[in-house]
């Protein structure tokens, strides 16, 4: 039997967060660095280990540094506001999101940077070529998606940022990568696929992929709990959309 809360519609890799939805409470997970050469950047743990896998493959953080990770909501509200000054309402608006409303705030995402001596916090450099770009064609295998592509900034309310980058998971980071998808677009995808009715199906390495939405507006218990029981024992993972029910993941034989 699967009890999902309205809490937990606001937990998980997949939670929107953006200027229409806020990021609410403080994660609940625990924070590691992100890399352990910059301690202060931190981030989930489960995020903060793909990155370091993949940082491994491809030999990256001997040339790539982590310039933020997970932000309290206070340091998001510093950082909006010395933009505000430095830089104008027009510039902080297109690369700083609002207080409460930042993906860093959630834990999941990172801010990269090409080493070189002089890194802008804001605007780092992060160039579509060398080991940079190697890292973004690597990402989706590991879970990451670059959040603010170039040409989508009316869909997610941000400038393009070649340095931002989110956790999602797999295999929804090759899915949204595959189909030029942000993570706004994505929750509307999914949402075709209702479940117990016709799910979406991929694969993740050697397994066969069931993914598929399950809205928050079904019957619940007397606590306002929502009661679901998944088909069988398939092992799954269940993630929140932050915005009206959840995303569940179904990873079914090995192919």
């Amino acid at each position: 039997m699967l009890t999902l809360t309205d809490k937990k519609i606001h937990r998980g890799s997949l939670i929107l967060v953006n200027e229409q939805y806020g990021t609410g409470s403080e994660p609940e997970d625990l924070l590691m660095p992100a890399c352990d050469r910059v301690p202060e950047v931190m981030l989930l743990r489960c995020a903060a280990a793909l990155l370091n896998e993949l940082m491994q493959e491809i030999h990256g953080w001997d040339h790539i540094v982590p310039v933020s990770g997970y932000r309290p909501l206070a340091e998001q509200q510093q950082i909006w506001d010395d933009s505000l000054l430095e830089n104008g309402e027009c510039f902080t608006r297109k690369y700083v999101a609002l207080p409460g409303h930042s993906e860093h705030q959630t834990g999941l995402a990172i801010d990269l940077a090409l080493k070189q001596e002089n890194i802008d916090f804001i605007h780092p450099d992060f160039p579509y070529s060398g080991i940079c770009q190697t890292f973004r064609e690597k990402a989706p295998k590991y879970g990451f998606i670059l959040r603010y592509p170039e040409g989508k900034e009316k869909i997610t309310g941000i400038g393009h940022e070649p340095w931002h980058f989110r956790y999602v998971g797999t295999p929804h980071a090759r899915i949204m990568t595959d189909e030029g998808l942000t993570l706004e677009e994505y929750m509307d995808f999914i949402r075709q696929f209702p479940y117990g009715g016709r799910p979406y199906l991929t694969k993740s390495g050697s397994r066969k992929v069931r993914i598929s939405y399950l809205s928050a507006a079904r019957e619940t218990d007397a606590s306002g709990n929502l009661l679901r029981t998944l088909a069988g024992h398939t092992p799954c993972t269940v993630s929140g959309n932050n915005i009206d029910g959840y995303i569940i993941t179904e990873y079914l034989r090995r192919l």
